[in-house]
């Protein structure tokens, strides 16, 4: 069945990989993915890789992202990155309000709001991240936490600027756990989260918008997620830090 959105498969680094090893894995991924046109393939370095990673991908189809930037175009903000920081190295996309960030940076919805409106006046796309904690699962507030969060999150774009945002719906209780929803329970929030955009931004707009699921995807269950109807890719932690397991994960879901 072809798919209604085009997938989007991105590497998440974290705080991983120096310079000479980002580029010993962004040229593997090249070599390996180098036929690859059916999938948006995406790679998430840390700052200091971003110069060196867009020089070796500059002819190839992989695109570049970023992990985070600060809501602020310039200013007195130490140790913070601008949009047109990242502009500088042909950084295309930007994860925003990935769960560690809001556990540990303590990120409020309302501030992962602001970093999307300064993301789209960049014309920067955004990763907004979005998920339930384990206990918020087992309690029975996934809808609730996501309901929440898309709000607040996407709170004051435009029905344009939404369908130029990707989300990625990333279960906190499996990022990193090996633990990781079922293609059932993937289908169903990112099901739950389109009837939310709906209402929001207008069915339109929520069909066109791409959804990826994120936490402990690997290649070994990578078809089946993708398989389901509003699974529109991955962001993938662990498993990115790998030629070997990154380049199989991408082609497993084609």
């Amino acid at each position: 069945m072809e798919k209604a959105r085009r997938l989007i498969i991105a590497g998440n680094w974290k705080m991983n990989k120096t310079v000479a090893e980002a580029l010993d894995l962004v040229n593997g991924l090249k070599r390996e993915l180098a036929n690859v046109k059916e999938v948006d393939i995406l790679v998430c370095p840390p700052f200091t890789a971003l110069c060196e990673v867009s020089k070796a991908i500059l002819d190839s189809n992989i695109k570049l992202g970023a992990q985070n930037m600060n809501e602020n175009n310039v200013g007195a903000f130490t140790g913070e990155i601008a949009a047109v920081m990242l502009k500088e190295f042909s950084v295309r996309y930007v994860i925003l309000g990935h769960s560690e960030r809001r556990q540990y940076q303590k990120e409020t919805d309302e501030l992962i709001s602001r970093k999307a409106l300064a993301a789209h006046n960049a014309a920067l796309k955004p990763i907004v991240c979005v998920g339930e904690t384990l206990n918020e699962r087992e309690g029975g507030l996934t809808e609730k936490v996501l309901d929440r969060q898309v709000h607040g999150s996407l709170a004051g774009l435009t029905p344009e600027q939404m369908e130029e945002t990707i989300i990625a719906y990333e279960p906190v209780w499996a990022i990193g756990t090996g633990r990781n929803a079922t293609a059932e329970q993937a289908q169903q929030a990112h099901t739950f989260i389109r009837s939310v955009l709906a209402k929001i931004f207008g069915e339109n707009v929520a069909k066109k918008v791409r959804i990826q699921y994120g936490g402990s995807v690997k290649p070994s269950n990578a078809r089946e997620l993708m398989s389901q109807p509003d699974v529109d890719g991955a962001l993938v932690g662990g498993a990115s830090l790998e030629v070997r397991s990154f380049a199989d994960i991408i082609k497993n879901s084609i």
